[in-house]
């Protein structure tokens, strides 16, 4: 044996020591989750509270800020995030509905925010995530809101001003489309299917490497890559993880025309979440169609501090050019500044609905 190979031996010795330390100190951490449940189970706790979004915030948190590397930070997290998943598993293994089928970026997210240890129920329409979630079919649900170049998703926001679910959590995901296909040339192809939104955000790559295919839209992304899977002639703009699911051979990859695209999802939930320390608030209002209403929405904002990080409006449905607006603001709605300027508002708006105080995303 020469002098690396003995080296080589020292280290592998020592990162099997290791292992065996850190599975030890999995295992001790999970009998900590069974002694959790334990005592809330004793105190009558309903076993959904056993997820506690903002105490999952602050764990992550803390697991970036005492990084030292040599892996990044996020990767960190990413490794506590699938440990926390397997022990609230062992706890109460979860359902999570998400805007199917399975391969979607929502899938992807759900997976990025809960763990792999989840359930995750695919379901056919946003409509039906908030439905399911309503009736307690599911524990929590996954849905689109916005993408930073294409904007609001406005299915989403429209089914808020319906429901009484709270949104629970945000997920931010970056967005890689890829071409996929079961042909293995570009030049073959007639058609490409893929959700609006999508086709919407490779638009220029298209134009000019795919001009002459039609573009069909459709329900999603894994939809789009489970109709290329049946034609050869056909292809879908999708992730390389659908890619694995429908068996397509990926013909480019990155094809999205901005590379910092991003899509940001909510989680909805049945229960409010209290403060976690870096916190959003997301709000329903509307008001009466006159001069300066928009301006007494944003004043009390201005006058508490608070900043505001979204304003959206959509058509209320109930009258001709009547809007609400849907806004985002930082802070907890139970932080004091955050509170008075809420209060002031209520007085000010037609109408006022708190959809939810969430942790920033750490992910």
């Amino acid at each position: 044996m020469n002098n690396n190979e003995e080296k080589l031996s020292v280290i592998r010795q020592k990162i099997d020591s290791l292992d065996i330390q850190i599975q030890e100190l999995i295992n001790q951490r999970a009998a900590c989750a069974d002694e959790v449940a334990r005592i809330k189970e004793s105190e009558g706790v309903e076993r959904a509270i056993f997820y506690r979004p903002e105490r999952e915030a602050q764990v992550l948190r803390m697991v970036k800020a005492r990084n030292k590397g040599p892996l990044a930070a996020e990767e960190m997290a990413r490794l506590f995030r699938e440990i926390m998943s397997a022990c609230l598993a062992h706890e109460l293994p979860m359902h999570i509905g998400f805007l199917g089928p399975e391969g979607t970026y929502t899938h992807a997210a759900v997976l990025k925010h809960f763990g792999h240890s989840v359930k995750s129920q695919p379901l056919s329409t946003i409509d039906e995530v908030f439905r399911e979630v309503e009736a307690g079919a599911v524990n929590y649900g996954v849905v689109p809101v916005e993408n930073s170049t294409e904007g609001v998703v406005n299915h989403t926001l429209d089914s808020f001003m319906n429901s009484s679910l709270s949104v629970c959590g945000e997920v931010e995901l970056r967005i890689h489309h890829c071409l996929l296909s079961m042909g293995e040339e570009r030049k073959s192809i007639k058609r490409i299917y893929s959700h609006q939104q999508s086709l919407a955000q490779c638009r220029e790559w298209l134009d000019a490497n795919l001009y002459y295919a039609e573009r069909v839209a459709v329900n999603s992304n894994a939809e789009a890559a489970r109709l290329a899977a049946e034609d050869s002639e056909s292809a879908a703009i999708a992730s390389s993880t659908a890619a694995e699911i429908y068996g397509l051979n990926i013909l480019a990859h990155n094809i999205e025309d901005h590379p910092d695209n991003t899509t940001r999802f909510l989680i909805i939930g049945n229960r409010p979440v209290p403060a976690s320390g870096e916190d959003k608030t997301s709000l329903l209002v509307s008001t009466a169609n006159k001069a300066g209403s928009l301006h007494g929405l944003l004043s009390p904002f201005v006058k508490h501090g608070v900043s505001m990080t979204r304003i959206e409006s959509r058509p209320s449905k109930r009258a001709v050019w009547e809007y609400v607006f849907f806004i985002d603001v930082n802070g907890h709605a139970d932080d004091p500044d955050v509170a008075m300027a809420l209060s002031e508002l209520d007085n000010e708006a037609a109408m006022m609905r708190l959809l939810g105080s969430y942790p920033k995303a750490v992910l």
